[in-house]
């Protein structure tokens, strides 16, 4: 790695840390309820404009059912809540659903929830990054024409954060999420505080609009199907809660318990926002539509702002700078949720990696102790969604919380089979109780659960759940392909036994294009191994050149011979290739040594300019049994220059040690 890279490297990641670091890492619970809850708490600024945006299909008498669409959300958080509380205490490793639904339910049905889940998090940050464009946008217009130039700068700047270490953004992220808190608390309570107490008039700026509407008198099925439709994306609220259970390992002593009460934190914390949002908008006369075409009444240039600017425009109607801070702390909150899915995603991809079902590289912590590939996939991924879709919060919303809810679903039903198994062998009366009160909650989140993802499937798969569920269905197959491809080897290197026989002899071959330094080198190497045959060979693509080389290698103090293989068609690869395969067929118990002189160089310009031959070689010559190639290494004065830029981590390789070869 040339000077300037390390250079930028150390600049954007920070200086590397020691394996015996990671401790330090670990969150207590007033930066992991930040770090692990941005997602379901910064859900208010998109899951109650969802409910409004979708009730609007049948007008203005539609918003009157929003209140009970989210206490009927609000009902599911808590039982969701509740359940999975039961899983971060029987699983505490980190694993989060995919332990639960391999160890209980097989790894068929494993498998399907790392697809699904993985597929989730990509889309929490598309999702999130795309409404904090959206509420910028409310307030700067310029961001509103570019959201999708903003949305992947955000991802960007995100990526970069995470890539340097949980902890230093993790401190970031917990000031920044409670300024959120702040404000939406400040808002919510200051807003109530008028209209109940005070008796002020709130009203939003779209208060006297009209909606056009085609049927504004829905009823029987097609009001059923309304209100589901609303439900299932105001079910995007509940997002957020498996990452606590994948993330675990993150919390300080003890775990589980502080992973457990942070659940209960973020749950309350979720709920009391997500109401009182809805509460809020429907006293303030919030009017929202789809398209701002939509809008009776509206001004021709009229740009529609998000719910909760409207809010916090109404609410501090006569202090702009509480709409200013509460605009811009959403923003904030909307990107720091990505955040959850950065430190759930690279875990999960870790595990799965490490189950052999993903590349063993997802399962390597980089050089501040991230997983630094699994945050570059999930950085790539969101990135395809958000420039597919145009950042459209809408568009996105179609394909989000599949993926969430089938790994929610499968886990209670893992969770059931948990519970019974330790119930056929448990015999304490207390502990036969409590894991009996465990079991109840979890089959309550079971049926909770399972209906949500009934309802969405019906409501959103024409929507474009369908994409989410193509998606999450290549992935599974993927990661099959993967593990059988590993099994593959495992199975093939355990099958060949080491017979012990030795080759009978080694015949050790130069590989040489001048006599030089380089080549003296390679000469003097191929001697220290004693071998049985030594030769030099050259390949002569220029009779010229070949004849001054064999008149200097004759005058030379050189004893070994040196061999022209000639190439009519003036190429190195294929002649080298039929000379060795000759040696090989005549004397087939012989081993045969290459030895290849190559530069070291300090320079990634110099690279291009020099081994290229050499490199083709190498790799045609290791598909050869029975040979072996050995590279001979002449640095060059400007590798020494970037040898004195400073130490480098070790690859990965090393990291993970010798002994893992998989």
């Amino acid at each position: 790695m040339s000077k300037l890279t390390t250079a930028t490297k150390r600049l954007v990641l920070g200086r590397p840390f020691r394996s015996d670091a990671l401790g330090h890492t670990l969150l207590p619970k007033r930066i992991a309820l930040p770090v692990f809850a941005s997602d379901a708490m910064s859900s208010v600024a998109y899951a109650p404009e969802e409910i409004f945006l979708v009730l609007s299909v049948s007008g203005l008498a539609g918003y009157a059912y929003a209140p009970w669409l989210g206490l009927a959300v609000a009902v599911v958080m808590i039982i969701v809540v509740a359940s999975y509380r039961q899983n971060v205490h029987a699983y505490p490793s980190g694993g989060g659903d995919f332990e639960v639904v391999t160890t209980n339910l097989g790894p068929t049905a494993g498998l399907a929830v790392g697809s699904a889940l993985l597929v989730d998090y990509v889309l929490t940050v598309a999702v999130s990054i795309s409404s904090a464009a959206s509420t910028i946008g409310s307030a700067i217009p310029f961001v509103a024409t570019h959201k999708v130039l903003f949305a992947v700068a955000a991802i960007a700047l995100l990526t970069a954060m995470n890539l340097r270490g949980v902890r230093e953004s993790g401190r970031t992220f917990a000031l920044l999420s409670y300024a959120f808190l702040i404000g939406m608390f400040a808002m919510l309570g200051w807003g109530l505080l008028r209209i109940f107490v005070l008796g002020d008039e709130v009203r939003a700026e779209s208060a006297s609009f009209e909606l056009r509407v085609e049927e504004e008198h829905l009823a029987g099925v097609a009001l059923v199907f309304m209100l589901a439709r609303a439900f299932s994306s105001g079910s995007a609220a509940l997002t957020g809660v498996e990452a606590i259970s994948n993330g675990v390992p993150a919390f300080r002593k003890p775990k589980s318990r502080n992973a457990a009460t942070t659940l209960l934190m973020l749950g309350g914390i979720s709920i009391a926002l997500f109401l009182g949002i809805i509460v809020l908008a429907r006293e303030a006369h919030v009017v929202f539509a789809e398209n701002p075409a939509q809008l009776i009444g509206a001004p021709a240039d009229y740009q529609q702002k998000t719910l909760v600017t409207q809010i916090a425009h109404a609410v501090f109607d006569t202090f702009t700078p509480g709409f200013y801070f509460v605009a811009i702390v959403t923003a904030v909150i909307l990107v720091l949720a990505a955040n959850t899915a950065y430190n759930g995603f690279p875990v999960l991809g870790s595990v799965l990696a490490q189950a052999r079902f993903l590349p063993r590289q997802l399962h390597t912590r980089g050089d501040r102790l991230a997983f630094s590939n699994g945050i570059l996939f999930l950085a790539v991924g969101a990135i395809g969604f958000v420039v597919a879709f145009d950042a459209e919060v809408t568009k996105l919303i179609q394909l989000y919380i599949i993926g969430v809810f089938v790994s929610f679903t499968l886990s209670q039903t893992g969770m059931l089979r948990h519970w019974t198994r330790l119930l056929r062998r448990e015999t304490d009366p207390a502990e036969r109780s409590r894991m009996l009160r465990s079991r109840a909650i979890n089959a309550l989140g079971l049926v909770a659960t399972g209906a949500v993802l009934v309802v969405v499937l019906v409501t959103k798969f024409f929507a474009g759940a369908w994409i989410a569920i193509v998606t999450m269905a290549v992935i599974f197959v993927v990661m099959k392909m993967i593990h059988h491809h590993y099994d593959s080897v495992a199975r093939e290197l355990e099958e060949h036994e080491w017979d012990g026989v030795l080759p009978s002899r080694t015949h050790s071959i130069v590989l040489v294009s001048r006599l030089h330094m380089p080549t003296r080198r390679a000469l003097a190497y191929a001697r220290a191994g004693r071998p049985d045959t030594l030769e030099a060979i050259t390949v002569n693509v220029d009779e010229e050149d070949t004849r001054a080389l064999v008149r200097e290698w004759e005058n030379s103090d050189i004893s070994v011979p040196l061999k022209v293989v000639e190439s009519p068609y003036r190429e190195i690869t294929k002649p080298v290739l039929d000379y060795v395969k000759r040696v090989r067929k005549d004397a087939p118990r012989d081993v045969v040594t290459v030895f290849i002189p190559e530069y070291v160089v300090g320079h990634w310009w110099e690279q291009v300019l020099h081994n290229q031959s050499a490199l083709r070689l190498k790799g045609r010559l290791l598909f050869e049994p029975g040979v072996m190639v050995t590279s001979v290494p002449w640095q060059l004065s400007s590798s020494a220059r970037a040898r004195t830029a400073g130490d480098h981590a070790a690859p990965g390789s090393v990291r993970r040690g010798y002994g893992d070869n998989g």
